[in-house]
């Protein structure tokens, strides 16, 4: 919605800065790098189920260094476990012993600074004629672990990235999740900060027609929170929940430069159904068209009227646009706790 497409300006912005520090300091410091920096940890979690997708609860995780150690947890009644605080390295491994299954190990993988792994496929198989009698995972559940994930996608560390599923298989949203992350956007801290250095922007550049001084910025942040409040309350909650579509931007990651351009410029007029199927983004441009109408209330006369709707309207579809292919193409090499699937 709005604030992800602000969002995305003000992530474009302070990776430059960040990049533009950076490539400084290599050229003006003679001191050596401090090897004591303590590097942040990262994350494992998964679910574990059986070769008939059924969930197992109980069963125990062990995690095996290159080194050696191990450190091991219990997956919980959905079957989901989580390992946390594991430091940046390679040659990781999961070995996965459950009652009445042969134990299954992963392949070798590596963690990077901060990262949130998420290990796919997990599937253990009976031993003999053992029968299984556990309750399989619905698809809340599986969604309940996935959104877990995505509220820790920050972009650079903390501009939160939430409204991205880097899972092309992702569950569908309950009602309740979609609320919920629909208003964890709108009252993250760094999104009052970006909206306040628009606000400063727009005080700069005089627009819309308010007074100038403290009122007119007031009016200015107000005006502006509202419009990215309503859009993203309607627009990724409201019409997503009564039209069951997913209001997410789901990450296509592979194939050529010209099919993910495609994927992310289409994303504000095509959507993914809770069911999976494409279908028109209602819930995206019907929560813009909603939420310019109702600005029309509270903005100045002079910037009201069928012309500065119709304007309003192109410019918010222009910025999902660029947002998608920032999205598709960049942030998420700038997210360091994207879940990455084994």
């Amino acid at each position: 919605m709005k604030f992800a497409a602000w969002l995305t300006l003000f992530v474009l912005a302070t990776a430059n800065s960040c990049l533009t520090a950076q490539s400084s300091d290599s050229l003006d410091s003679s001191d050596p790098p401090d090897s004591s920096v303590n590097h942040a940890a990262g994350s494992i979690s998964g679910t574990v189920l059986d070769a008939s997708s059924a969930i197992v609860p109980g069963a125990t995780i062990a995690l095996e260094g290159a080194t050696g150690a191990s450190r091991t947890v219990l997956s919980d009644g959905s079957g989901v476990f989580a390992l946390d605080g594991v430091m940046p390295a390679g040659g990781y491994r999961v070995l996965i012993r459950a009652n009445g299954f042969a134990d299954w190990q992963s392949e070798p993988f590596s963690i990077t600074t901060g990262q949130l792994f998420v290990l796919r496929n997990i599937a253990l198989k009976p031993i003999g004629d053992a029968a299984s009698v556990i309750v399989t995972a619905s698809s809340a559940e599986i969604a309940a672990e996935q959104v877990r994930i995505e509220e820790k996608q920050r972009v650079l560390g903390f501009i939160p990235n939430y409204l991205v599923a880097y899972d092309s298989n992702a569950a569908p949203l309950t009602a309740r999740m979609k609320f919920t992350l629909a208003v964890k956007v709108s009252t993250d801290p760094v999104t009052f900060a970006g909206v306040a250095i628009l606000s400063a922007a727009n005080q700069a550049a005089d627009r819309p027609d308010y007074q100038q001084g403290l009122r007119g910025y007031g009016q200015r942040f107000g005006s502006l929170y509202a419009d990215g409040f309503t859009d993203l309350m309607l627009g990724g909650a409201v019409l997503p929940i009564a039209l069951h579509q997913d209001p997410r931007y789901f990450y296509q990651g592979t194939g050529t430069t010209r099919s993910r351009a495609i994927h992310a410029l289409i994303s504000p007029f095509v959507c993914r159904s809770d069911r999976g199927r494409q279908q028109p983004n209602f819930s995206s441009m019907g929560g813009d068209l909603i939420s310019t109408a109702i600005s029309q209330t509270y903005y100045p006369e002079s910037n009201r009227g069928p012309g500065a709707f119709a304007g309003t309207f192109l410019i918010n579809t222009g910025e999902r646009m660029i947002s998608a292919i920032a999205q598709e193409f960049l942030l998420r090499r700038l997210t360091p706790n994207a879940a990455k699937s084994n």
